[in-house]
């Protein structure tokens, strides 16, 4: 009896907690429609929780071109903050078929593609976040090196309500200059 109770407190245990992942994973909503003509080009990376290649960047952009084939080109570029030298480092975004152009798979090797979801892109589509599923990525970016502040603390705040964990964002370097200057 004392074995079946510990069985059925295991089951239940278990059934919950694959429930509770289940709600970390609920699909992330992307924008309606991306104008992938417009978004191509260079983005400063203004705050991201950055993957393990980006922790401690300086000046890090994202630059995506369209490729013949409908993929997208993108090289990520930064400066070490040890040396100062200037690195970058390139992958391909396949976009979903019938997502508005706002899902891709972000292949750096070949055969894995990364979830990337335009999550958010301001009206004049100079701001924008990128998210993933599984909230371990974010990427807030602009087409001008700085943001306002405000603008800044929105979005932060936007993305948190998406499920990401605000401790885990770092604001780039871009950004810090302008705290320092007021």
């Amino acid at each position: 009896m004392r074995e079946l109770r510990h069985i059925a407190v295991a089951y239940f245990t278990t059934l919950y907690l694959a429930g509770c992942a289940d709600l970390a994973r609920e699909e992330m909503e992307a924008v309606p429609y991306v104008d992938i003509e417009e978004f191509m080009g260079t983005w400063y990376v203004i705050a991201s929780i950055p993957t393990f290649l980006e922790k401690g960047v300086l000046n890090p952009t994202e630059k995506y071109s369209l490729n013949n084939d409908g993929t997208v080109a993108t090289e990520f570029s930064y400066l070490t903050s040890s040396s100062g030298q200037q690195k970058s480092f390139t992958s391909k975004g396949f976009i979903q078929k019938d997502t508005g152009n706002a899902i891709w798979g972000m292949q750096f090797v070949w055969p894995i593609k990364a979830d990337y979801r335009i999550v958010s892109l301001s009206s004049d589509s100079r701001v924008v976040v990128i998210g993933r599923n599984k909230r371990d990525f974010l990427w807030i970016m602009s087409r001008d090196k700085q943001i306002p502040e405000g603008q800044l603390e929105n979005l932060i705040k936007f993305a948190s309500d998406l499920g990401y964990d605000r401790s885990k964002i770092e604001i780039s370097n871009w950004q810090r200059t302008l705290r320092e200057v007021k």
